[in-house]
């Protein structure tokens, strides 16, 4: 059985590129454009690990992260942000949103499998 990953990104070059790098790896992926979004899909994707970006229009990446974690079905899903930020500021405040990790823009796309992988064992 497939891995099932949730990405929430409001680019959507970034959104192709993830769809690619994920189903190459074998995953199966569910997208979503922006937070508001992605707590739609969340429900009906049921995803083991999610990727989310912070800078989006209509709820960014923390509020959709702090919506996660309300529900709990999904407060042991690890969430990887993936971002253009590397401000220490914003990871303590992902990090207390409930995100399990921080990878930085341009992404390895080996690097973000196995950095799925090892939040999923």
């Amino acid at each position: 059985m497939s891995l099932k990953v949730l990405t929430v990104d409001d680019s959507r070059t970034m959104r192709d590129m993830l769809m690619l790098a994920l189903k190459d790896a074998g995953f199966d992926v569910a997208q979503a454009v922006d937070g508001v979004h992605g707590l739609e899909v969340l429900g009906q994707s049921n995803p083991q690990v999610i990727v989310t970006d912070i800078n989006m229009p209509r709820m960014d990446g923390f509020g959709f992260i702090e919506g996660v974690r309300k529900d709990p079905r999904y407060r042991g899903v690890p969430i990887l942000v993936l971002t253009t930020e590397s401000d220490p500021a914003k990871k303590d405040r992902a990090r207390q949103a409930g995100a399990t990790g921080w990878i930085v823009k341009p992404f390895s796309p080996a690097k973000l499998v196995e950095a799925i992988r090892r939040v999923a064992a």
